[in-house]
């Protein structure tokens, strides 16, 4: 078990904040709707709180897992943000997911490099790596645009996805 605390991370417009049992509902609907498909989806209430539970217990046993990602202004929670690990996972993964109407906003590419950044300082991995699903522009988009580049060699957990290698150099906070 890991003794690391659960950080609290702020960018200029973003709080990446510990998960709370109040978040599940939100995150169960967008796992339960067609928006979860890239992530393997839609799926049931039950398989939902596996995986918000497997995001929570990263934390304990590896030092690092999921921040529910929160806008400053007003405090609504829009997403989610992780690093995965585990037997599931190849090599530790960086992803992201936003609530339907967020998107398009830079809030995934705001997250995902805070939570990048602190977890190339805080655990220097020995690699990072984001799994999207083919056909998913918009998070190749955000993987590009956290200066991932494709690794077509890569182990991956579905044969069907597109895996970014991510550079372990963080930018200064």
């Amino acid at each position: 078990m890991s003794d690391h605390a659960v950080p609290t991370l702020q960018t200029q417009r973003l709080i990446l904040r510990p998960l709370a049992e109040a978040d599940f509902p939100a995150y169960a609907a967008f796992m339960a709707s067609p928006r979860s498909a890239a992530m393997g989806g839609p799926f049931p209430l039950r398989q939902a709180w596996g995986m918000f539970c497997h995001d929570v217990a990263c934390w304990a046993l590896f030092g690092h897992g999921a921040l529910m990602v929160t806008l400053r202004a007003d405090g609504a929670c829009i997403g989610q943000v992780g690093i995965n690990d585990g037997p599931l996972f190849p090599e530790k993964e960086l992803g992201w997911l936003l609530y339907d109407g967020h998107e398009g906003h830079g809030y995934a590419t705001e997250a995902a490099g805070a939570l990048r950044d602190w977890a190339v300082r805080t655990l220097r991995p020995a690699s990072l790596v984001s799994y999207v699903a083919r056909g998913n522009a918009a998070s190749a988009a955000v993987a590009e645009r956290l200066g991932a580049r494709p690794d077509a060699d890569a182990e991956r957990p579905d044969p069907e996805d597109l895996v970014f290698r991510h550079p372990l150099a963080a930018a200064p906070r």
